[in-house]
């Protein structure tokens, strides 16, 4: 069942960016498009590759890719800077996989010793490749604070092996925490977009609305 807003209740319309480098970044406008249908909300999604088009963002999913690449990219073109000061103000974050890598505040080494110059704004650290080279892709049904028995599709995804200060564990797959949440912002290891099913994205637009209830 869709859950709408009354007319005297509904917030001004969101808007919503993906950040359009790397990763299944079609699968996730799609998603978040079928969320503010479900919620019977009006609003903007739009790909987003530069500086300017992160001002004005309600929120912005960061998805999967490689991590060193997408952090390479968003120091040529001046993003990182940009994301980090409007997360601080309050835009909503969502990171999917490498996206959940970026968020992080440690585990930006890679197994070869590369690094990746992360956005350090969760109190989490993350292990990337964690699941191992000979289980680089599987499927589990996963529960989470958000949604149970959710299809989560990991692609040699990272693990976070740790949580502190205000970031909240939301899920663990085999005692391994796969998603995790700091006030406006969620990463997760797994890959929501690559299922039909819209509970998590539609949970990251939920808590944009409720922002403007207050």
């Amino acid at each position: 069942m869709s859950t709408t807003f009354s007319d005297h209740r509904r917030p001004r319309n969101i808007r919503l960016g993906v950040l359009g480098i790397q990763g299944a970044v079609l699968e996730h406008e799609r998603s978040l498009r079928k969320s503010l249908k479900e919620l019977g909300m009006k609003g903007d999604v739009k790909r987003v590759r530069y500086e300017e088009e992160i001002e004005g963002l309600d929120g912005l999913v960061i998805p999967g890719g490689e991590s060193s690449t997408i952090s390479r990219i968003l120091g040529q073109k001046k993003i990182r800077e940009k994301i980090i000061s409007r997360a601080e103000e309050g835009m909503h974050i969502m990171g999917t996989c490498a996206g959940a890598i970026l968020l992080a505040k440690e585990g930006g080494t890679a197994v070869d010793g590369s690094d990746t110059q992360l956005l350090e704004l969760m109190d989490i650290e993350v292990e990337r490749n964690a699941f191992g080279r000979q289980r680089r892709s599987f499927e589990s049904y996963v529960d989470t604070n958000i949604a149970k028995r959710f299809p989560g599709v990991f692609i040699r995804a990272p693990m976070i092996v740790n949580c502190w200060g205000k970031c909240t564990p939301l899920g663990r797959l085999e005692e391994v925490i796969i998603a995790a949440e700091q006030d406006n912002l969620l990463a997760l290891v797994f890959h929501p977009e690559l299922t039909s099913d819209l509970r998590i994205h539609t949970y990251f637009v939920q808590n944009i609305i409720k922002k403007y209830k207050k």
